[in-house]
């Protein structure tokens, strides 16, 4: 099975008060297609940094990220997005929607830019998909919680994409919730063969992975195989 994702020697560090401030050192992983990946550790680990190095959603201080075959290293932001259309998606904690605008038209908008034909079509049944079918036209602020990030499940996996990432992405809801929402994942990822990865604390999410990478102080403490 090949590689989605290959991350070589990568390190990150930002400027802080007190100096320069290391968040990830010499991280090497490899992502298989149709891989389920949850990537785990405690708040400020330097998981959410690394998610956003793999997507290609900020650069690294040293070493190299391939996505999808390409070397984001050497591209800049534009580049990196036109990489990312079509194939990649994003599910976050914050859901991310846009506010004012309906479940359908908040789905239909990353069809619609990737250029899919039918793309209402799409949109409706993807949201029957995540049983949402009740609620097309329902302003998203109207939404519960639990809706909110079911209408960003679908956004994600209308495109049907190659990769989709998961920061967190039941870190705003109640565990019933949480569980619920946890399950459609894996179960879409299942259906569509998608490599998901996905950043969690929460531990009984991160053991639905295929593999659990645990993180701690910016460095892999160890790879668990479930």
């Amino acid at each position: 099975m090949e590689d989605c994702i290959v991350v070589s020697n990568l390190s990150k560090s930002v400027q802080a008060p007190e100096g320069r401030l290391t968040i990830l050192q010499d991280i090497n992983l490899n992502v298989k297609h149709g891989e389920g990946l949850v990537i785990s550790g405690e708040s400020g680990s330097g998981k959410t940094t690394l998610l956003g190095l793999m997507a290609g959603l900020d650069s690294a201080d040293s070493g190299e990220v391939t996505l999808l075959g390409e070397n984001l290293s050497s591209r800049n932001e534009e580049q990196r997005a036109a990489i990312r259309k079509g194939q990649v998606g994003f599910v976050f904690q914050s859901f991310h929607l846009v506010s004012g605008a309906s479940a359908l038209q908040n789905v239909m908008l990353p069809l619609e830019l990737s250029g899919f034909d039918q793309s209402e079509q799409i949109a409706q049944d993807v949201l029957r998909q995540v049983g949402l079918g009740h609620r097309l036209t329902t302003a998203v602020e109207r939404l519960s919680g639990g809706e909110q990030q079911r209408v960003a499940i679908a956004r994600a996996y209308a495109i049907k994409p190659t990769l989709l990432f998961a920061d967190e992405p039941t870190g705003n809801l109640d565990s019933k919730t949480g569980s619920q929402i946890s399950d459609l994942l894996f179960d879409l990822r299942e259906q569509a063969g998608t490599s998901l990865i996905l950043v969690t604390h929460d531990e009984s999410l991160a053991q639905r992975g295929s593999r659990q990478v645990k993180m701690a102080d910016g460095h892999i403490v160890d790879i668990v195989k479930h």
